[in-house]
């Protein structure tokens, strides 16, 4: 996939927090697939991945005959809102044309089942059992692991604030996947289609949205600006912080916030990385304004230490085990 931008486009890129029927839907995907990991996999995604999968059924109900494994997702379970309750209020209350709509184009990759029928045909039981799956699949799936989302995503709002400050918009678009490519003004995206698909942008800007489930994803809107879904960063546990950060902070900064595992001093932080006191205090005070540390005076002397979203990002999984 590419998204093609315009200097409009460009001006008007911005990142939003995670949303939680989003993150639903593409737990329910993940669901559907073999548990997996190996580098770049969350520690925490994998456990909750073999906790969640027994009695899937039971807890997704009728989401697991709306989500396949792969390709298309029914648009009425993309709904961007400032709570959960209002998601599902909004997917609720989809006009019956859309629900039939999406639920034909499942039916290449989903067999319908009565449920799915009626939901198809908008009636009154069929959006109410809806509401009720979604809440109780959030409510027995997600929420225990919600934290966590919230933490991962702070943490990758932190990396990319640094990213844009160290490089601008080129330096965050050419860091958002592993495999996506930044070419101006394109931005490649490996994608599951067997066709290449080209987005333009059309000067309404994009927005960012982090997922700790899936990603890539888009949601194109035709008078607003299109959404793209991309994977938070999962960072590479065994990869001891630093070598993982380094091609997004830089080799020196990332080593200068490993460094700050156990706190220190502006000078022992110079000793430990190996540069001189005004390189060090140059690197604290980006780390500092970036949220990533926290600096303390004590008399002569600064004491650093890592902030919560700095911990987050050196652990990778967001810190919490």
């Amino acid at each position: 996939m590419r998204l093609h931008f315009t200097p409009a486009d460009l001006r008007r890129v911005t990142l939003i927090a995670p949303d939680a029927l989003q993150e639903v839907t593409l737990s329910v995907r993940r669901l559907r697939a073999r548990p997996t990991s190996g580098h770049g996999t969350r520690h925490g995604l994998e456990q909750w991945h073999r906790r969640t999968r027994a009695g899937a059924r039971d807890r997704a109900g009728i989401l697991l005959d709306l989500v396949p494994q792969e390709k298309f997702l029914p648009d009425f379970l993309f709904q961007l809102a400032d709570a959960f309750d209002t998601g599902v209020e909004r997917a609720v209350q989809t006009p019956t044309e859309q629900l039939a709509a999406d639920i034909g184009e499942l039916a290449a990759h989903l067999r319908p089942n009565r449920r799915v029928r009626e939901l198809a045909e908008g009636t009154s039981g069929a959006r109410q059992g809806l509401a009720a799956d979604l809440r109780r699949y959030f409510d027995s799936c997600l929420a225990e692991l919600w934290p966590q989302v919230l933490a991962g995503a702070a943490a990758d709002r932190a990396l990319r604030a640094e990213t844009l400050l160290r490089g601008g918009v080129d330096g965050l678009l050419a860091t958002l996947g592993t495999r996506w490519r930044w070419e101006p003004p394109v931005l490649h995206i490996p994608w599951p289609g067997p066709h290449d698909i080209e987005v333009p942008l059309c000067g309404r800007g994009l927005v960012l949205l982090p997922s700790y489930f899936g990603g890539p994803g888009l949601m194109y809107r035709t008078e607003e600006p299109a959404v793209l879904i991309y994977p938070m960063h999962a960072g590479d546990p065994s990869a001891g912080g630093a070598d993982a950060l380094g091609p997004l902070l830089g080799r020196t900064r990332a080593t200068v916030l490993a460094a700050l595992r156990h706190p220190a001093t502006t000078t022992t932080v110079a000793e430990r990385v190996g540069v001189s006191l005004p390189s060090a205090s140059q690197h604290t005070t980006v780390l500092r304004n970036a949220g990533l540390i926290t600096t303390t005076r004590t008399g002569s002397a600064v004491l650093h230490a890592l902030s919560p979203l700095g911990e987050a990002l050196l652990n990778g999984d967001t810190g919490i085990r």
